[in-house]
């Protein structure tokens, strides 16, 4: 382990929701944040985001596809250092995420696509990349990733306190009086709404939750999908975005289905609840979810504590995730644990990444981001 200096770093996120890339500037060491930065999101374009579906469970053209999310991940960097007034040398590491096509923690795999050696000759910043990878062959889940960030944000908060993040799934990290951690998935965040919406009204999500509003959710189908036992498995726990599917909801008019796969996402939390070690005395909302009235208002009257958007507490919903990646970033390059048992399930805190550095003759000013190979 390496002690690290203060300096800025980019994070990268493009979540399971499949609706663009987060990137997100903050000043940070390893373990304290110092200052939060600007932030963009850059949905990816219609023709991108489909054949980034296609790609999922990985099928499809993977190489190409993993090319060209990789070069809107370079816009979205030129666009931050612009939008900052930032030049490339004064930002110490990115930290890339890359994409989520595979998640088989059972089977030792997890697959995150993207090129970090194209990100960072078209960007001539350092790259982290691979944050997953270690733990995963170390024994852990792999996921969540997140909770070592969650716990420096609440470090001078009232505790217990629950971080929920509703993406395309849904994870919580629990953070204890003592420091002690607990994370996991539980269960479908957006991705089955967005899927549902997408097929019967050719959007890509239920804007302002109009449609589960105008429904009345099927109890039966609700049950059906919560005895899955997943739910049951003791925590750390994880799963992957291709693990529920909408066969249950099949005959249910679109308002139903939508307002039933609200519930599924919302009372797949409330069973959680059962493996925390305390009862939180409050919960912080994060992720696309959040931004659903009918979501947060199901959320609100399942739970015995306040259930409030992360903006409550200053923290910005849109840039967590990508700030996260940026943390885990700088705790990589000095060596520092992304995982402990009780976030994914790894043997002992391990770290992990693999840093990529920045060739001399970067191509940050091709705007562009044409580039022949990866």
């Amino acid at each position: 382990m390496t002690e690290i200096e203060t300096a800025l770093a980019i994070g990268l996120m493009s979540g399971t929701s499949l609706d663009g890339i987060d990137a997100a500037l903050i000043e940070i060491d390893g373990t304290t944040i110092t200052r939060f930065g600007p932030w963009l999101t850059t949905p990816y374009d219609p023709g991108l985001r489909e054949r980034l579906r296609d790609t999922l469970g990985e099928t499809g053209p993977v190489d190409d596809v993993a090319r060209d999310i990789t070069l809107a991940h370079a816009d979205a960097v030129r666009a931050l250092l612009i939008g900052s007034g930032r030049e490339p040398g004064d930002i110490k590491v990115i930290g890339f995420h890359g994409h989520t096509i595979d998640h088989r923690p059972d089977e030792g795999v997890t697959r995150q696509i993207g090129d970090g050696a194209l990100l960072a000759a078209e960007t001539g910043i350092d790259v982290v990349t691979e944050f997953r990878s270690a733990d995963v062959a170390a024994g852990g889940e792999g996921a969540p990733f997140a909770p070592l960030y969650h716990a420096a944000l609440c470090r001078n908060m009232e505790r217990p306190v629950c971080v929920l993040n509703i993406g395309g799934v849904a994870n919580l990290t629990w953070i204890g009086a003592d420091d002690t951690l607990l994370a996991f998935d539980t269960g479908p965040g957006n991705a089955l709404i967005d899927d549902w919406v997408r097929t019967h009204t050719g959007n890509t999500m239920d804007t302002d939750g109009a449609l589960a509003a105008s429904g009345t959710a099927s109890a039966a189908a609700v049950a059906a999908y919560l005895v899955d036992p997943y739910y049951t498995r003791v925590p750390p726990k994880s799963l992957d975005r291709l693990d529920f599917a909408l066969d249950i909801v099949a005959g249910l008019s679109p308002a139903d289905g939508a307002a039933t796969l609200v519930a599924v996402t919302c009372a797949a939390v409330a069973r959680g609840v059962d493996h925390l070690p305390a009862p939180p005395k409050r919960w912080l909302v994060t992720g696309g979810g959040r931004h659903n009235p009918v979501v947060m208002a199901s959320l609100s009257a399942m739970m015995a504590a306040p259930v409030d958007p992360v903006e409550g507490v200053g923290w910005n919903g849109d840039a967590l995730e990508a700030q996260a990646f940026a943390f885990l970033a700088m705790r990589s390059l000095g060596g520092l644990p992304l995982s402990v048992p009780t976030t994914t399930g790894v043997a002992q805190p391990t770290t992990g990444g693999r840093l990529i550095a920045a060739p001399p003759n970067g191509n940050i000013g091709n705007q562009s981001g044409a580039m022949s190979g990866s």
